[in-house]
């Protein structure tokens, strides 16, 4: 008897002529709630909220996009160049290419609208931070962005009979083999789950506990440089690919280097940012746009 967690998947369901999984109800949910409470936390400042819903809804279509084209180097460099991938939306998302297109397609519109970055992208990094923990609760529950074999307690057992996500379909059985599983494998979505629960604490004692002075746009380099670590650790556990793993470049998946370059690029934001712009304080939030 091994003490890991196990439970039922959740797979594809129908709802009148719709077929839904969870995976993207849970995507769209953490949209949805990060785009929420960053709305509060901009208004709460002052903050023209309707411009930032503005920003949001760009940033909203940027994450789609960016999700599904951050996948496209690997799958070029495996299978060769095909530009029809550009809109074929039935291939694989990545949770880092919604974040750098959304990031991207928002800090655009800001712009366009003339607001000042630095108050937008610090109240977004606690929505990006709440957004991964509601999303990754679709991956649960389809189990999907499973590891290697693992033993941790905060692995996942699959049990004979379970259907789990598709990318995983060579780990089911009939008949148990270890244990009174199929196989015991890390549980990747889980660990970045409360890695970034973690991160939304850290950022939220940062800002109204430990009175740290910070420069505007640095809140969301430390969550640049928080995630990007995170991914690039939590990644390793994906690296078995007779389980499934993601694709390789050298020693690393491809979202390792993509996470890897988040967390150098965060640190720089985060320098660049201490010698450029002021602290944050109720004055200067009225210097960048707030109500008086």
């Amino acid at each position: 008897m091994f003490a890991v967690i196990s439970y039922p998947p959740i797979p594809i369901f129908e709802i009148g002529p719709l077929r839904m999984s969870l995976h993207g109800v849970f995507a769209g949910l953490g949209f949805l709630a990060g785009a929420y409470y960053g709305t509060l936390r901009y208004r709460d400042r002052g903050f023209d909220a309707n411009l930032f819903q503005s920003v949001l809804t760009w940033a909203l279509v940027g994450a789609l996009l960016g999700a599904r084209w951050l996948t496209l180097p690997a799958y070029w460099a495996e299978n060769g160049f095909d530009p029809g991938e550009l809109i074929n939306i039935a291939g694989n998302y990545s949770i880092l290419g919604g974040f750098a297109g959304g990031i991207g397609a928002g800090v655009w519109r800001a712009n366009r609208l003339g607001l000042r970055l630095g108050p937008a992208v610090d109240v977004a990094a606690f929505g990006l931070a709440i957004g991964t923990v509601v999303g990754r609760i679709g991956d649960l529950a389809i189990v999907e962005h499973l590891g290697g074999p693992t033993r941790f307690v905060l692995g996942y057992g699959i049990r004979p009979g379970y259907d789990v996500a598709p990318q995983h379909d060579r780990l089911e059985c009939v008949t148990a083999t270890v244990g009174e599983f199929c196989g015991i494998y890390h549980h990747a979505a889980l660990y970045d789950l409360l890695a970034a629960a973690v991160c939304f604490g850290f950022l939220y004692w940062l800002v109204f506990r430990s009175g740290a002075r910070l420069r505007y746009g640095q809140l969301f380099a430390i969550w640049m440089i928080w995630y990007g670590i995170q991914r690039f650790l939590i990644d390793f556990t994906r690296l078995a690919l007779d389980v499934g793993g993601d694709r390789t470049l050298g020693a690393l998946t491809w979202s390792q280097w993509s996470a890897l370059a988040a967390a150098v690029g965060g640190l720089a934001l985060f320098l660049w940012m201490g010698r450029r712009n002021p602290v944050v304080t109720p004055d200067n939030d009225r210097a960048h746009g707030a109500a008086a």
